[in-house]
Order: structure tokens, then C-alpha cells, then sequence
């Protein structure tokens, strides 16, 4: 019987075992899409406990402690933080098959040199142990940052952010990892969400310049780009809940955003046709600029309406959904690759049933002289686990060029999230590795070492060109 977590850790046979530890191991870390917070990153900030850099914001844990029958008030609520903590670590023991339970023990080994399994009896220990070092040198945002080995950051950002804390990042040269902006347009897209028209009204502030008609939107709209791009922003981030494909003229599109302004109700086949024009325009700009843009496909968000109105989004009430996506997305890529405008594009679902559909969209749309130029992105928000990683990459394998995929990300709020990358390049290495050693690939280290360097990281330094 292994250990729990050792050494070899998610490695079952000798290839992999060699792939990781010569190979991967200590290759750094290309953040290209996380949602941290540049002003922390800018400010150094230092946690006053374990609970407010690892729970805070965390809906993966929130999730789990609900299910547990932990009250909401040691989740979201009012409780103090040791309480908070203490309810986590009730919730651990319970959490078999689950990858919080490896990213949790992960975390409190490669941060703190915790190798005790977190549970309601230790947790007092592990508060004070824990709580003791982050109080001490080193466990400041940059401090995190820079033990992590991570080189490039890209955070996720309204197209109305000053991006004043990218700015003071940059400019003041004291961090060696880059952090840059990434351009989110989603609250300009979603015409039919309450809060469309206050966001505008915001776009204009920002633009200096009223915005009554949809030509100003889509001027302020490209003002914002070029802004973002004067900053460093190489990629572009867009969520849907299902793909958007319903073309129509500029003119009718255009009396679709009046209406919207007035406040007057929008059909789904009116947002879908204002959805597909703006996207459509914004891919072209990113495809000009030389930009990357991202697609997360398939999450059914803030499901409990209930708790939407008393805790906000982005709070762990969200789930996957089932649309069909190949069609429209194929169309929407078509007719930008028609204008010869179809950017460096990758794409991810949160549904595991649309990987095949995805790893055969990459093959239609690929050349240009670039490698990989459209990429099926790393198993996603439920599907970050062993399984979901594993059957990621073996649908990009089977339909693709696993060799040119551009890796794992953080997709976190968290600085204690990056041995979520070692958990990802373990996985990558024993896949591989089983293939080596059934046969199915020749045992050629070299190749093989290149390969996993790449996936790890050179293939993304290359990609972004950052």
C-alpha cells in the first residue's frame, strides 16, 4: 500500500515517476486565466489568518461545508474566522474522492509544512501553526507568488477598470512575475441581466462621452480594448451560459440596444442576435490586435434564487448545463474565420459530454501558421479533478494534438491555490506514463521531457507570446 500523498503521489508507474520529478516538477507557472486580485498583488497583503487566504471567496469549500450540514452563518455569515476554520476542518474528513481533499492537504504541505490531515480534532493545532507563519516573513500575496514559482499572472477585469494596480504592478518593477490584465466584457453583453443599463451609463463615465446609440457602445466599447491592450491585455474572457448564434443587420441590432437602454423588454431572440453582433465585432478587434479569446462555455449560474438575494453571485450555487453548443459555435467561428478575423481562440466547457465536440471544433479552425491556434481549454470549475483532467486531455489526445495544449490554469481567488498545478502535472505525467508503458507510445525521453514542458508551461510562454 502507498502512502498517503507521498513523494509519488497520483504516479503508478516508472515513466511518470521520471516524467514528473526530472521533467515537470519544478517548471514554472503560466497563470493565463485566475481571478486574484491586483490589488492585493499590488498592496502585498498579508492575511490575518489561515481562514481569510484560504476560505474567503472559496465557493469549492463553501459547496462542500453546506453539504456537510455546516449552518451558513460558520460559511458566509457572521462567525469568526477560527469558527469558520473549525467548520471547514469538520468537513474534511468526509471529503473522499473529492479534490479538496488532495488540494487542501496539498496546500498545508507546500505553504506551512503541515503534513498532519486536517480534521476537527488537529484543527487547533493547525489554526495555530498555520496562523503563526502567516504572521511571520514570506506569506505576504507576493511572497505566495513568488514561492510558486509563478512567472506570468492574467487576472480577469471589467472593461471599466482603471487597471491602476496592473499599472503600479508594472511600473514599479519590485515583482518578477508578470501580472496583466485580462478583458471580460460579460456586463456589456448581457443585455437582458438587471444592471445592463447602469453598466453603460459606467462605460460612458469611463469614455468620457455619452453613449445614446449603439455605434457610441461599440466606439466605447473598441476605446476600451485599445486602453486595455495600451496596458499589456493580450486575452479577452467570455462566459455563456450556452453559445449565442443569430445573425442580423447592424440596423435591427442597433434599434435592440435603444430598446434595452429605454428599459423595454428584450426577447431571447433579440439577445442572441445583440449578443452574436458584439461578439462578432469584438473578435474582430482581438483578431487585429493579436489577442487571445476565451470561451467558458456551459455553466447555469446563481441556480438558488434565494441565496442569490441574500449572498450575491459567484457564491457556489452554480451548475453545469446541458445546451447543445456545436452548432452555434460553429457558426460564430465561421463567420469570423470568414472575414479571415477569427483570433487565437480557446475554448472550454463545463460540460463533460461537449469534449468530443469541442476536440473535433479545434480541427476546423486551425493553420495560420500558428501552432495550437485554437485550443481546447483545461478541464474547467467541476471538472478540475482527476477524472475531469484525465478525460480532457485524452478527448484532446484522440482528436487533436495533445503535444501543443497550452496546460493548466488557477481559475482561483486564492494565492494558495497553485499546487493545483503539481496536482495537474502529476496527472499529465502518469497518463502519459501509462501510455509508454503499455505499448502505445515509443520510451523516448527526450521527446517525452519536451512534451511535458510544454504542456506545463513553454507551450502557454509561447501561445501568448507575454
Amino acid at each position: 500500500m502507498k502512502a498517503f500523498m507521498d513523494e509519488n503521489f497520483l504516479l503508478t508507474n516508472e515513466t511518470a515517476v521520471k516524467l514528473y520529478h526530472n521533467e515537470a516538477k519544478d517548471m514554472p507557472i503560466y497563470d493565463y486565466h485566475c481571478h486574484l486580485s491586483p490589488k492585493e498583488i499590488w498592496e502585498d497583503k498579508k492575511y490575518k489568518n489561515i481562514t481569510e487566504v484560504w476560505l474567503y471567496g472559496d465557493h469549492y469549500k463553501w459547496r462542500a461545508m453546506r453539504s456537510n450540514g455546516i449552518d451558513e452563518a460558520y460559511i458566509t455569515g457572521d462567525a469568526d474566522d477560527y469558527e469558520k476554520f473549525k467548520a471547514w476542518a469538520r468537513t474534511m474528513p468526509y471529503a473522499i474522492g473529492n479534490p479538496l481533499y488532495h488540494w487542501t492537504h496539498l496546500e498545508l504541505r507546500r505553504y506551512f509544512g503541515i503534513d498532519a490531515l486536517l480534521n476537527e480534532e488537529n484543527a487547533d493545532t493547525i489554526w495555530e501553526e498555520a496562523n503563526a507563519k502567516l504572521c511571520g516573513e514570506g506569506f505576504s500575496a507576493r511572497d505566495l507568488i513568488k514561492k510558486s514559482n509563478v512567472k506570468l499572472i492574467c487576472t480577469t477585469d471589467d472593461p471599466t477598470d482603471s487597471l491602476d494596480y496592473h499599472r503600479k504592478i508594472r511600473e514599479s518593477g519590485e515583482l518578477e512575475a508578470k501580472v496583466l490584465p485580462t478583458f471580460r466584457p460579460d456586463k456589456g453583453v448581457e443585455i437582458r441581466k438587471e444592471g445592463f443599463q447602469d453598466w453603460v451609463k459606467k462605460l460612458a463615465e469611463v469614455c468620457q462621452k455619452s453613449i445614446h446609440t449603439y455605434n457610441d457602445f461599440l466606439a466605447a466599447l473598441e476605446e476600451r480594448v485599445h486602453f486595455f491592450h495600451s496596458e499589456g491585455c493580450r486575452l479577452s474572457d467570455h462566459a455563456f451560459d450556452y453559445v449565442p448564434y443569430n445573425e442580423a443587420s447592424y440596423e435591427e441590432v442597433a434599434e435592440i440596444f435603444a430598446s434595452a437602454l429605454k428599459n423595454e423588454e428584450i426577447g431571447l431572440a433579440e439577445e442572441e442576435k445583440y449578443k452574436t453582433y458584439t461578439l462578432r465585432f469584438c473578435g474582430r478587434l482581438y483578431a487585429k490586435l493579436g489577442w487571445t479569446m476565451q470561451l467558458h462555455i456551459g455553466a447555469m449560474r446563481n441556480n438558488n434564487r434565494r441565496m442569490f438575494d441574500k449572498l450575491g453571485p459567484d457564491t457556489g450555487f452554480d451548475s453545469i448545463n446541458d445546451y447543445s453548443i456545436a452548432y452555434p459555435l460553429s457558426r460564430l467561428m465561421d463567420s469570423l474565420d470568414r472575414e479571415d478575423a477569427l483570433p487565437k481562440t480557446i475554448l472550454y466547457t463545463l460540460n463533460p459530454k461537449d469534449n468530443y465536440v469541442l476536440g473535433t471544433m479545434l480541427g476546423n479552425f486551425q493553420g495560420g501558421g500558428v501552432p495550437g491556434k485554437i485550443q481546447f481549454g483545461s478541464a474547467w470549475w467541476f471538472n478540475d479533478q482527476k477524472d475531469g483532467m484525465i478525460e480532457q486531455m485524452k478527448a484532446l489526445a484522440n482528436l487533436g494534438l495533445l503535444s501543443r495544449f497550452v496546460g493548466m490554469l488557477t481559475d482561483s481567488r486564492s494565492f494558495l491555490s497553485y499546487p493545483r498545478h503539481e496536482y495537474f502535472r502529476r496527472i499529465l505525467c502518469n497518463l502519459i506514463g501509462e501510455w509508454v508503458e503499455n505499448g502505445e507510445f515509443p520510451n523516448d525521453m527526450k521527446l517525452l521531457g519536451t512534451i511535458v514542458r510544454g504542456i506545463s508551461f513553454d507551450n502557454a510562454k509561447a501561445y501568448f507570446g507575454l
